[in-house]
């Protein structure tokens, strides 16, 4: 029998509401959150219709002057009480990200740390003037202006550390923002619309939900700025076309294909566990979690047997049960998703664990490691976003390479090697926005991070990130 962790779950008929213009308020009609561990209902979500989402925006510019002026000391000071509060509530917010989301409790309290300190990491950044020239005859500037209202969307994998990479930076620069999470995990989102409420400006953060139709309406509103989008690249082609009308600035997060490549020098024991860990994170639910795996013949057969051995150890189960490593997919839809990938790689490659789904109610499927499977099978050209791990068997290093640049994603990859100057080298030949060696999945928020080809456009954290949320402004001044 399972042990769940203490606590009573969030009841359906508890109270979430939008966040319009200092408001907290109700929506204009409903729509039922589903818990995916279980497939119960979890809350009763606002839905906001076009007139609430026209409200937002137009407080969000209402605010958006007095704002602006205020000094960016200030704006720091107030983004640092939004952390403290945030941080305060990781208990009672990390057991509803459970409930709507899926992932361990302990995972979940650790995005809500986290998302605390990326606001507390931005808010320790700083807009200075820059002088590009200084001389007897001339003085020119450089100014980073603020750009108005921004349009953040969210995705449903880590809704809640994705959002802080918009929301801090936006405001610290001096705009203000309508957030919009995804339909199946608002409920945390709503719940740090009250802690906006509590402390900022009426109107300078708004939060609207609905049910994926009100999209297009924020992303082509003419009081709109900018979007930060974080999401898939279908998606985000969509967004791009919308906000297009209006000449947006964008920021677009979207899907990636990582792939990890395994050196010949490569420790087996040692590297195959860190790259078990950075496929299935968050239940393969990572926008840069490993999704497929190049090794050299003499490796292969020994990492598919560690990986398979890892997957069939992994305890899958409900978030809130004690000792659980792996939650459900997120949504149905997602689920449905995933065993087309199954389905395929069984008729195509062999499944050596996993495959299968949980004996349970919701929508759980265990860690998934195929071999032997072709370059041109979907589990292997997609993003499958979720526990589905393909081992590719390579003979030459320099076809590895070309068969992982072979993509028309460039998020993220993985090198793992003993020799750090080869691996270095294999690193650089590979086109990705951000590739580790002999780890994963250590973003910081005063490093860069964008994606290349499709897997997005702009950068989010480090001052590059921020930088993102204003308009440079040169000041030439003649003496």
């Amino acid at each position: 029998m399972s042990t769940t962790l203490a606590g009573s779950p969030t009841d359906a008929s508890a109270e979430f509401r939008l966040l319009i213009d200092g408001q907290l308020v109700t929506g204009a009609d409903a729509f039922d959150v589903i818990n995916p561990a279980n497939e119960r209902l979890l809350a009763r979500c606002p839905r906001a219709d076009l007139a609430q989402l026209n409200r937002a925006v137009a407080a969000a510019k209402a605010a958006f002057p007095s704002w602006s002026r205020r000094a960016l000391a200030e704006r720091r000071a107030l983004l640092l009480q939004v952390a403290e509060k945030l941080a305060s509530r990781s208990e009672e917010l990390g057991r509803l990200l459970t409930q709507e989301q899926g992932k361990p409790l302990l995972q979940a309290r650790r995005e809500i740390e986290r998302s605390s300190g990326m606001i507390r990491a931005f808010a320790a950044m700083d807009l200075p003037e820059t002088v590009l020239k200084d001389t007897a005859d001339v003085r020119i500037v450089q100014q980073r202006a603020a750009l108005g209202v921004v349009a953040a969307i969210t995705p449903w994998n880590l809704p809640i550390i994705l959002l802080m990479s918009k929301f801090a930076p936006a405001l610290l620069a001096g705009n203000t923002i309508v957030i919009k999470p995804a339909p199946t995990t608002p409920l945390t989102t709503l719940r740090f619309g009250e802690i906006c409420a509590e402390v900022l400006p009426a109107g300078v953060a708004n939060v609207i939900t609905d049910l994926n139709d009100l999209g297009d309406a924020l992303t082509s509103h003419p009081d709109v700025a900018k979007v930060a989008f974080t999401g898939s690249t279908v998606t985000g082609r969509k967004v791009m076309a919308s906000a297009a009308g209006t000449v947006k600035r964008l920021t677009l997060e979207l899907g990636g294909n990582d792939a990890a490549l395994v050196m010949d020098d490569a420790n087996i024991a040692t590297v195959a566990p860190k790259i078990f860990a950075g496929a299935m994170a968050n239940s393969g639910q990572v926008c840069l979690a490993i999704k497929r795996v190049y090794a050299p013949d003499s490796l292969y057969e020994a990492l598919c047997e560690t990986l398979a051995r890892l997957a069939e150890a992994a305890v899958v189960g409900d978030g809130l049960e004690v000792g659980t490593e792996f939650g459900p997919l997120q949504n149905q839809a997602q689920l449905r998703r995933v065993q087309g990938f199954v389905d395929e790689a069984r008729a195509r490659g062999r499944i050596i664990a996993g495959g299968v789904r949980l004996d349970r109610s919701g929508y759980f499927i265990r860690p998934t490691i195929v071999r032997d499977i072709p370059d041109d099978a979907r589990l292997v050209r997609e993003e499958q976003f979720g526990p589905v791990l393909p081992v590719l068997r390579y003979s030459h290093l320099d076809d590895a390479i070309t068969r992982i640049n072979d993509s028309e994603y460039g998020l993220g990859a993985t090198v793992w090697g003993t020799d750090l100057q080869r691996a270095y080298e294999a690193a650089s030949r590979i086109y990705s926005g951000t590739v580790w060696v002999n780890k994963h999945l250590d973003l910081r928020p005063d490093v860069p991070f964008a994606g290349a080809k499709q897997s997005g456009l702009g950068t989010e954290l480090g001052i590059e990130g921020l930088e993102e949320f204003t308009q440079s402004r040169v000041i030439n001044m003649a003496r």
